[in-house]
C-alpha cells in the first residue's frame, strides 16, 4: 500500500523521556535563513537528493510489509538527505509520557534527544506535545532550555528544528533535525520537514503498522530491543577497532547498505558472530 500525500498540517529509537520562536511570541519562530550545502561525513560538500524523488521513495514504501522501525528509518534517511546543511535526523516518540528515539541517522542526533529526555525539556519535546515545529536558529542565543544547548554546543549542533507528528490520543512524536551551522532553517526547508513528518504520521497511523495502542506498545518495544543489539554492536567495534561510537555505527549502517539488510540484522549477526568467536573483526564493508 502506498502512502497517501498528507495534508498541510505536520511530520525515526524510543520511550524514555513548533509555531518557530521569535522575541515577541514565544511559541511561534522566524525561519533561518537559506541552508548551507549539504557536508558529507567526510567533510565535503555534496549536493542533496531531490525533495521529489525522496517524496516518491517514501510513497513506495508497502505499509503492509514494512514494520514501524523500517518506515520510521527510512523517514529519517531521506529527511536528511533531502535538506540542506544537516547533519542527522531523529524520530521521537512519547507513549504515556515516556519518550524515546525510535530511529536516528547518527550519533548526533541520538546525543541531542537523550540530552533533552535526561533535561525532560527541549524542543523535541515540546514538539511532540503541542504537535508544533519550533526552530533554533543559533543554540548560543536560545533561552527556553539551556540545559539542552549548552550539550548541543559541546557536541557541535548549532541549530535544530523539531516538527510535531500527531499520532494518536495516547501517542505523539517528533521529527527532529540537527545541523551543525546555524541559520539553516528557511521557510522552503520549515515546509519539506512538514511533508516528511505528515508521512511519518500516515504511516504511524496505518493500521498496518498498528490497531491499537497495545500493538504499538510492542512495535515500540521491539524497536528498542533492536537499539540495545546495535548498541552491542557498536561496542565491540569500538573494543575491536579502537574506534569511536560514531565511526562505529557508520560502519554498521555501510554494512547494512551494502548487503541490503536491516541495520539491527546486521547488528544481531555481529553480536552472535562475537558470542560464537571473539577475535571476530565486525561486519565487511
Amino acid at each position: 500500500m502506498a502512502l497517501p500525500a498528507p495534508g498541510p498540517s505536520v511530520g525515526a529509537r524510543l520511550p524514555e523521556r513548533v509555531a518557530i520562536n521569535t522575541p515577541d511570541h514565544p511559541e511561534s519562530a522566524t525561519p533561518g535563513s537559506k541552508g548551507s550545502p549539504h557536508v558529507a561525513a567526510g567533510g565535503g560538500a555534496v549536493e542533496p537528493v531531490d525533495a521529489m524523488m525522496a517524496l516518491a521513495e517514501l510513497g513506495k514504501i508497502n505499509l503492509a510489509e514494512s514494520d514501524l522501525t523500517a518506515v520510521l528509518e527510512r523517514v529519517s534517511a531521506l529527511t536528511k538527505s533531502s535538506l540542506l546543511g544537516v547533519a542527522e535526523v531523529s524520530v521521537t516518540l512519547v507513549t504515556d509520557g515516556v519518550a524515546g528515539t525510535a530511529a536516528y541517522t547518527g550519533e548526533l542526533a541520538l546525543a541531542l534527544d537523550e540530552a533533552q529526555y535526561g533535561a525532560g525539556s527541549g524542543p523535541c519535546l515540546a514538539a511532540a506535545e503541542k504537535e508544533s515545529v519550533f526552530v533554533i536558529e543559533e543554540m548560543s542565543h536560545e533561552t527556553r532550555w539551556p540545559e539542552f544547548t549548552a550539550d548541543a554546543v559541546r557536541h557541535g549542533a548549532r541549530s535544530s528544528m523539531s516538527i510535531g507528528i500527531p499520532l494518536h490520543s495516547t501517542v505523539t512524536g517528533a521529527l527532529n533535525i540537527y545541523a551543525t551551522e546555524s541559520g539553516v532553517f528557511d521557510e522552503a526547508a520549515v515546509e519539506l520537514a512538514r511533508t516528511f513528518a505528515g508521512y511519518a504520521a500516515v504511516a504511524l497511523a496505518n493500521a498496518s503498522l498498528y490497531d491499537t495502542t497495545a500493538a504499538l506498545a510492542r512495535q515500540m518495544a521491539a524497536a528498542m530491543a533492536s537499539r540495545a543489539v546495535i548498541e552491542q554492536a557498536k561496542g565491540i567495534l569500538v573494543a575491536q577497532r579502537g574506534i569511536s561510537p560514531e565511526e562505529a555505527f557508520q560502519v554498521l549502517s555501510r554494512a547494512s547498505q551494502t548487503a541490503n539488510r536491516k541495520l539491527r540484522d546486521i547488528a544481531q549477526a555481529m553480536v552472535d558472530g562475537a558470542r560464537s568467536s571473539p577475535e571476530q573483526d565486525g561486519p565487511q564493508e
